[in-house]
């Protein structure tokens, strides 16, 4: 049996894990964590989840619920996932980490963590987008330079950072089989009298509105005919899907840093 710690668990992602948690055999509801002052301390965790009480009241400090862990579930923000990245390793407990919006300095410290621990990172728990990830490198590799890429995102208005983590790593994967430095190919911004398009160039369109859950585009175009590859989220649960596959693949696993195509045995295929 895995013992799983959830992190933000009053958050939509929070209840959603914890919920799917409860609900696998294999997998025990360990701990719940909020941060500090949140008004769910003290409540039931499987209560808070819109489920029978569980037995597990919800603590705000991370660092005494990892005794006895297995694996933590962290989506909450950039910032703190790197802090608990950071408790995690003090404790020699694996962390799946689903935040986004990642700075340089925070992604660092949590690999700095990962040199002790198992550490699961992903801009997109999603199974479905991370296939997408490997039909975007497989196609970028095979239409080559002659073919434009263009990639479009749309969240729901409430979302903070952008483009999306998502998008970006959509960008890097196509560059990456090109033969292209991201940091160099990623545009972000085009806007007044910019002249022709660079051929090297891999732009980014970020749209926001509503309660779109999330769309990625990844357009190919070429002279004559447009090859466009789509993922489309219509729920945020399979984000939360994704995270226990992780958390049930990563207890045992080397530290380092790993991502979802290794959890879904992608990586081999390369």
């Amino acid at each position: 049996m895995t013992k799983v710690v959830v992190t933000g668990v009053a958050g939509r992602m929070g209840t959603q894990i914890v919920r799917l948690v409860l609900q696998a055999p294999e997998l025990a509801l360990h701990a719940a964590v909020e941060r500090s002052g949140s008004p769910a301390i003290g409540a039931d965790a499987g209560a808070l989840a819109g489920l029978p009480p569980a037995g597990v009241a919800v603590g705000d400090e991370l660092a005494k619920a990892l005794a006895g862990a297995d694996v933590v579930i962290d989506f909450t923000s950039h910032e703190a996932s790197a802090l608990h990245a950071e408790q995690c390793a003090a404790a020699g407990v694996a962390i799946v980490i689903g935040s986004t919006g990642f700075t340089p300095e925070a992604k660092a410290r949590v690999a700095v963590a990962a040199k002790k621990i198992p550490v699961v990172l992903s801009p997109n728990m999603s199974v479905g987008v991370n296939v997408v990830f490997e039909l975007v490198r497989q196609a970028a590799a095979a239409l080559g330079d002659d073919y434009d890429v263009e990639i479009v995102e749309i969240h729901h208005k409430r979302k903070r950072d952008a483009p999306s983590g998502t998008a970006v790593r959509l960008g890097e994967v196509a560059a990456e089989a090109l033969g292209r430095d991201p940091a160099e190919a990623l545009a972000y911004a085009r806007h007044g009298i910019i002249g022709e398009r660079p051929p090297w160039q891999i732009g980014i369109q970020t749209l926001r509105g509503g309660d779109v859950v999330g769309e990625h585009t990844v357009l190919f175009c070429g002279e004559g005919e447009r090859v466009e590859i789509t993922h489309r989220a219509t729920s945020r649960e399979q984000f939360a899907r994704g995270a226990i596959r992780a958390a049930r693949w990563l207890p045992g696993k080397p530290a380092g840093l790993h991502d979802m195509a290794e959890v879904l045995g992608l990586r081999g295929r390369r």
